[in-house]
């Protein structure tokens, strides 16, 4: 499909609303592709519901109970498809998060000689406050030394005066500087899991409007079509 709009379906599942969350690019499109092939299958499959409600209503031979009767059984078919899809894309963005974020968490490794790791720790724990080490660690990362950086994170946090806590919070600093572009991955991939979360339950409403009516008078009216079918099946009375 063109990425031309219709305005019978909701805005909300137009899959150009993915190239709009925050971290898309050119380097983060490719891993964001199923998802907005996600919400590609969601607009067309609204909109062919609504072309067959209005082809149904052309139809001399159906009454309108009739013309929900089948623009319902396709709109299910979408929407067992749409909803799996959903289901399947949402849970490979969950899973490429948890694995990237494990990287960006992984204990890093000192680059410094043993001697001038010691040195470098020692020297970050014996500033005055919390607030200093917080700050001096913090400008290692900014600035890219990773030399004294990594000597400070290699080690336990203790010997330079950090919690366990803030040594994390750092190591995720520092992977984040190093590998730019994995952090822009996982800023992006959970951009677009917030994106299905909140639209994609959308579909179920955007069906319903397609067929014409609400899903229990289809159900309603589904029911009473197959007891009435039923009946005019002719039964061996002998």
């Amino acid at each position: 499909m063109s990425d031309e709009v219709d305005s019978r379906v909701s805005p909300a599942l137009h899959p150009l609303n993915v190239q709009q969350i925050e971290g898309y690019s050119n380097e983060t499109a490719p891993f964001l592709a199923p998802t907005e092939a996600a919400f590609r299958l969601a607009y067309e499959a609204c909109r062919d519901v609504h072309n067959a409600r209005e082809l149904a209503a052309r139809n001399p031979a159906w009454t309108e109970g009739n013309q929900i009767i089948m623009t319902d059984a396709l709109a299910r078919k979408y929407l067992d498809r749409v909803t799996r899809t959903f289901d399947i894309t949402r849970g490979r963005l969950a899973e490429g998060v948890g694995s990237l974020e494990r990287d960006l968490s992984a204990p890093v490794a000192s680059k410094a000689s043993l001697q001038i790791a010691q040195e470098i720790r020692a020297h970050c724990k014996a500033l005055p406050s919390g607030a200093d080490r917080m700050t001096f660690v913090r400008d290692l990362i900014a600035t890219g030394d990773e030399l004294s950086a990594s000597a400070i994170l290699g080690g336990p946090a203790f010997l330079s005066g950090l919690t366990v806590e803030q040594s994390a919070l750092f190591t995720r600093m520092y992977h984040e500087k190093s590998s730019p572009a994995v952090a822009a991955r996982v800023s992006a991939m959970k951009a677009a899991m917030a994106l299905i979360e909140r639209n994609a339950p959308i579909v179920f409403k955007e069906f319903e409007k397609a067929v014409g009516c609400p899903a229990h008078k289809a159900k309603a009216l589904r029911e009473a079509d197959t007891a009435a079918q039923k009946a005019m099946v002719m039964r061996d009375l002998a």
